[in-house]
């Protein structure tokens, strides 16, 4: 299971891009693996805004239907719509099917996301 270095995680299983004003993510491999293969995205559209743990769209597979829920808070300013086309991508690739960019309505809240090592951490707890 890949968990990149330069991403930031939260406890719900998304990984966040952070570059300046804006914050780019998906869901993680582990929470790829867990749902098996993904047959159906829904994701917001641009323009719409969330606050951090906020539903923002849903991923269903053939194991369940999951909420996806907003690592940070902001508007959405790009969705990668070729993902809703294919959604079986993410399995292929969490960390390249990124779903949506925000705008960061508040910086500090990245300090609440884990990094690299802490969201290992709660994987091993998880997967025991």
């Amino acid at each position: 299971m890949k968990i990149p270095a330069d991403l930031r995680y939260t406890k719900d299983h998304e990984w966040a891009k952070i570059d300046g004003g804006t914050a780019t993510f998906g869901i993680t491999d582990y929470a790829q693996d867990a749902l098996g293969d993904i047959v159906f995205l829904e994701l917001p559209t641009v323009g719409a805004s969330f606050k951090a743990g906020d539903a923002l769209g849903v991923v269903e597979s053939v194991k369940a239907v999951s909420d996806i829920f907003a690592p940070l808070s902001g508007e959405v300013t790009a969705v990668n719509e070729e993902l809703t086309k294919a959604p079986e991508t993410i399995n292929t690739d969490a960390y390249a099917a990124w779903m949506v960019k925000i705008k960061i309505a508040d910086p500090n809240e990245a300090k609440a996301l884990m990094d690299a090592a802490a969201y290992k951490k709660l994987v091993a707890e998880v997967a025991k």
